[in-house]
């Protein structure tokens, strides 16, 4: 039997530099900034609640550029998009350290949140445009796993500027690391196939932009039934990003230990992402989200039995591993899914869905919370990946071609 694996070559040179190497660097500022954007409001002269704030204008800033980050991909193309999108990120990193109030460092943090969302999606309009559909899963699993190992580091440069220099300098850093991804993306020459990813369509000879809205109206089924799996996921990874710190606290661990388990989590995530996109390119999508989302819920589940840091660090390797195991899994179905035809327009709505469960995944354990059981909130949370699993297993095959070995098989892409 034919390997769906088996195809054309990988262009090497396009997607690791001219977006696996960019996505690494670029994440690595974001994760320098992530941790110092509140204290650093503070120390601007925020109080707790409004740098709380300020630290939610980065994923408000990505939200509110998903749908405007399709529509610039469309008209000038993935890579200058990627260009612009590393340019103003560097100039909010800048308007940021050097910010005269909170209020500026604010407008600047949203700039780069916005940055981010276009940086995001022009790259993965552009892989899923240069990669062979054989090997798209292992591609943009390999996209989620860099972005996770930059986001990890991050954390450990920024600190290491601060002991050197000040708080401030960090931002210095991630100027840095914008420009050199910029640079990176820049050096990497297009695609050989004549011209890179096209945001236009000839059609008898004049060439049209689809419009956005007709995009949405007519892929309106698909963005309700599976965009619906795409929020339930958002919003379970939102989650998992605040149960170990929150469950943590709850049981009374030091802040130390707290970080060292959130550290083993995220390390753990990071191991699984090219076997993760092996398994989705050789037996289908199916095969890796259905027991990611399953086996993440069930992790969720078992935070509120544990009390000890020992318990919670086990179950805290288990929701790693969930995790690691759905690396790039959203990413490649909405590529499987895509039109190539008005791609960055799909990709943008498809993101704003993802990001808005992302958003409301931190909010349902909050809602326990303020009611008075945190558990009941994790629960809640941890229902929701087993909800995934099943509205993936149902829609998926009625829209992708590389659901499963069926669906491959009917579409002529095996044997």
């Amino acid at each position: 039997m034919k390997s769906i694996s088996a195809g054309p070559t990988l262009p090497f040179r396009e997607v690791v530099l001219g977006a696996l190497i960019p996505a690494f660097i670029f994440s690595t500022g974001i994760g320098a900034l992530l941790p110092i954007i509140a204290p650093y409001s503070v120390e601007r002269g925020a109080t707790l609640a409004t740098a709380g704030v300020v630290a939610a204008m980065l994923p408000v800033g990505q939200i509110l550029a998903d749908l405007p980050a399709g529509q610039l991909a469309a008209k000038i193309g993935d890579r200058p998009a990627m260009l612009a999108a590393g340019c103003v990120a560097a100039l909010g990193f800048l308007l940021a350290a050097f910010a005269p109030s909170v209020l500026t460092l604010a407008a600047a943090v949203l700039l780069v949140g916005a940055s981010n969302a276009v940086f995001h999606l022009a790259r993965h309009s552009y892989l899923t445009d240069v990669t062979p559909a054989q090997n798209r899963a292992t591609v943009l699993s390999t996209l989620g796993g860099v972005h996770r190992i930059g986001q990890f580091i991050g954390p450990f440069l920024g600190a290491g500027v601060i002991h050197f220099f000040d708080m401030g300098a960090v931002f210095f850093l991630a100027v840095a690391t914008a420009l050199a991804a910029t640079v990176t993306v820049w050096l990497a020459r297009p695609p050989k196939r004549g011209t890179e990813h096209s945001p236009t369509v000839v059609v008898a000879e004049k060439i049209t932009t689809p419009r956005f809205w007709r995009v949405l109206s007519d892929h309106r089924q698909m963005l309700v039934t599976l965009g619906s799996v795409g929020m339930m996921v958002g919003a379970i990874r939102g989650a998992r990003q605040q149960v170990i710190p929150l469950w943590g606290q709850h049981i009374e661990l030091d802040p130390t230990t707290i970080s060292l388990l959130f550290g083993l989590a995220g390390g753990i995530d990071m191991l699984l992402f090219y076997p993760a996109g092996r398994v989705m390119d050789k037996l289908g999508r199916l095969w890796v989200g259905v027991p990611a989302m399953t086996m993440l819920g069930v992790a969720m589940a078992l935070f509120p039995l544990t009390s000890t840091a020992a318990e919670l660090a086990l179950v805290s390797m288990l929701l790693g591993f969930a995790n690691g195991l759905g690396s790039g899994i959203m990413m490649t179905i909405s590529s499987d899914i895509s039109p190539p035809e008005a791609r960055p327009q799909f990709l943008g709505a498809w993101r704003l869905l993802t990001d808005i469960g992302l958003g409301s995944g931190p909010l349902i354990l909050a809602a326990g919370a303020a009611a008075g059981s945190l558990a009941a909130g994790v629960w809640a949370a941890s229902a929701v990946g087993p909800l995934a699993a099943i509205g993936m297993q149902r829609w998926l095959p009625r829209y992708s071609d590389h659901a499963n070995r069926a669906t491959r098989r009917r579409a002529g892409l095996i044997d």
